[in-house]
C-alpha cells in the first residue's frame, strides 16, 4: 500500500504566526482529488484496493490509498495509481487526473506543482469481480 513519504511539511510564516501543513494533509487532498475525475474506478494498485476494502467494510476508508507525496517549501510532487474504468481513454483519465490534483494542491495549499506522475495500475471491468458470485453451470 502506497503511504505518503515523510518530509519536510509545509511552512508559512506571517506577521501573525506559523501554518505547517503534514504530507499526509498534501496526500488526502491529491486522494480526494483524483477519486472526483470521471473515469477513475479507484486508487492503488491490487494490494492497497485489497486493504482499502478491508477498511471500508469496517466503516473507515484510507483518502490517502494510491497516493505518495513530496512536500518541499514551496513545490508538491505527486504520484497517484488509478483504477480506471473500462473503456475510458487511458491518456485521457492521466491527464484529467493531473488536472484535477494540480488545481486542488494550488488552491487549496497554495503550492506550486513540480510533477504529478498518474500510473495506470489496473482497467476495471464491470462485472469482472462478480463471477465468484454467478451460479455453478454443473451440479
Amino acid at each position: 500500500m502506497a503511504q505518503p513519504t515523510v518530509s519536510t511539511p509545509a511552512v508559512a510564516t506571517s506577521a501573525a504566526g506559523k501554518t505547517t501543513i503534514v504530507d499526509p494533509v498534501v496526500a488526502k487532498i491529491a486522494g480526494i482529488a483524483a477519486r472526483e475525475v470521471s473515469g477513475v474506478h479507484a486508487l492503488g494498485g491490487g494490494a492497497a484496493r485489497v486493504i482499502g476494502n478491508i477498511r471500508e467494510a469496517i466503516g473507515t476508508r484510507d483518502l490517502t490509498q494510491g497516493v505518495k507525496v513530496e512536500v518541499g517549501e514551496t513545490e508538491v510532487a505527486v504520484d497517484v495509481t488509478i483504477v480506471v474504468d473500462y473503456p475510458q481513454k487511458l491518456q485521457a483519465v492521466a491527464d484529467e487526473v493531473r488536472a484535477s490534483v494540480a488545481q486542488a494542491v494550488t488552491s487549496l495549499i497554495g503550492m506550486k506543482v513540480a510533477e504529478i506522475n498518474v500510473t495506470v495500475g489496473d482497467v476495471y471491468i464491470p462485472g469482472e469481480d462478480d463471477d465468484a458470485a454467478e451460479e455453478p453451470r454443473v451440479q
